[in-house]
């Protein structure tokens, strides 16, 4: 009864946005609009028109000072260096730098307003001139963390407020005392009563794989491997075909947040993170499909897939379209049951080059169990694909990419390439044969 009313939901909102799709002449905002996420938005969108505008023409008069400007720019800067993307610092905080702000606020548990009280800017601005500051030892920590350069912010709040952590590094001080601050003063007994449930709790190691490897923590290890080795690995060069993978998973995820960037851009009078927020409804509608990935063939899981697409009654571009800004919005927000989902459902709209990513989850155990057997069928999707001219949606200037990542797949399950050999370890180079006068040489 519950999914009967999303899809009735969703195909109202694909009627009452028709023209708009007529206007704009973009079957991809159409969609996105008129999607899984529509509904809300278009509620929304109605209901704050007129307050939209007014603030939309207020913020284009140039009423900020320059100091004012000047401390602005310096919270973006900051924003964008622990993962709150808000574009190039203008000293204009807009509807982006707003969600940024949003988003940085929730995760270290304070009201998401997405206005910064004088504590909460300093404390940004703070923390980021210490990581600046911290050098080497900086960069390590952001690679160690699964959260990224945000677990670095979660680490300077925890020390302001004397949480110990596990390991207990510091003493712990008073709570209440540490925490002038309302949305502090909230946080806090959470952040001292979590590590006592975790105690009292069940181990489970078997779900740990899945549930709790971070995609950003991941490709932050990757990528400083990357630039130490002076750019990826190409065939002529690949040693560890499962970095090779990692490499080309990572630089598909960077591919994916763009291209959700700017879908989202076109949304009118809505902060990423109001879309964002949307788009966290996928998860749990396509959570048992995303589950089935680590348990059932490739043709088992699509048709499951398959099943929900058709029984939402809405139009494959408008599906597309939601699916590619929540693809990038689940990567962006590490929530894999989100991007793995909207991939599945753009590979079964016919989009068959984004069955890459089922292939690299699998892989690499992150958001599905590690299953590089069930893995190579989706490689081979994505490849015989762009074989018959699909067009490539992650870095399509690398030629050679589709080659190399089936090379890399197969060699990593220690399988032979259809058509072709992979040797189960280097070969040796011949050693070279010189006739020496006076010396005998015999032939076996």
């Amino acid at each position: 009864m519950v999914f009967k009313r999303i899809a009735t939901a969703c195909i109202a909102s694909a009627l009452v946005l028709t023209p708009l799709q007529a206007v704009a002449g973009d079957g991809l905002v159409g969609g996105i609009v008129g999607g899984i996420i529509g509904g809300a938005i278009v509620n929304q969108a109605n209901k704050n028109k007129t307050r939209t505008t007014t603030r939309r023409s207020t913020s284009s008069r140039s009423t900020v000072s320059s100091a004012t400007r000047t401390a602005n720019r310096e919270t973006q800067v900051a924003l964008n260096y622990f993962g709150y993307p808000v574009g190039t610092p203008d000293g204009a905080l807009g509807p982006r730098s707003r969600g940024a702000i949003s988003q940085f606020q929730a995760t270290l548990g304070y009201p998401a307003t997405g206005n910064l009280n004088q504590w909460e800017r300093d404390f940004l601005v703070q923390s980021y001139y210490r990581a600046q500051a911290g050098g080497p030892q900086t960069y390590q920590q952001i690679a160690n963390d699964p959260r990224g350069a945000q677990g670095l912010l979660i680490r300077y709040r925890d020390e302001k407020l004397g949480v110990v952590p596990q390991g207990g590094q510091f003493a712990a001080a008073p709570v209440a005392e540490a925490a002038p601050q309302v949305g502090f003063a909230a946080a806090a007994p959470q952040l001292v009563a979590e590590p006592q449930a975790q105690a009292n709790a069940l181990p489970s190691f078997l779900g740990q794989g899945a549930n709790q490897v971070s995609l950003a923590s991941h490709c932050n290890k990757v990528s400083l491997v990357t630039n130490t080795n002076g750019g990826f690995v190409t065939q002529v060069n690949m040693s560890d075909p499962s970095f090779a993978l990692s490499e080309q998973f990572c630089l598909a995820r960077t591919y994916a947040i763009t291209q959700g960037e700017e879908l989202t851009a076109k949304i009118p009078g809505f902060t990423p993170q109001q879309v964002a927020q949307q788009c966290e409804g996928f998860g749990p509608v396509l959570k048992d499909h995303v589950a089935t990935l680590s348990l059932k063939s490739r043709e088992e899981v699509l048709q499951g897939v398959s099943g929900f697409v058709l029984a939402s009654g809405m139009a494959p571009a408008q599906l597309a379209g939601t699916a590619k800004i929540c693809l990038g919005v689940g990567y962006v927000t590490d929530n894999m049951d989100v991007a793995i989902g909207s991939a599945l459902i753009l590979t079964v709209l016919g989009e068959k080059a984004y069955s890459e990513l089922m292939g690299h989850h699998l892989v690499a155990g992150i958001g599905a169990a590690a299953r590089s057997d069930l893995a190579l069928p989706w490689y081979d999707m994505s490849f015989e694909a762009q074989q018959s001219g699909a067009v490539a949606v992650f870095a399509p200037g690398m030629v050679d990419r589709n080659a190399m990542i089936r090379l890399a797949a197969y060699s990593a399950a220690g399988r032979a390439v259809p058509g072709g050999t992979v040797p189960s370890s280097p070969v040796p180079a011949a050693l070279p044969i010189f006739q020496i006068p006076g010396v005998a040489t015999s032939n076996p």
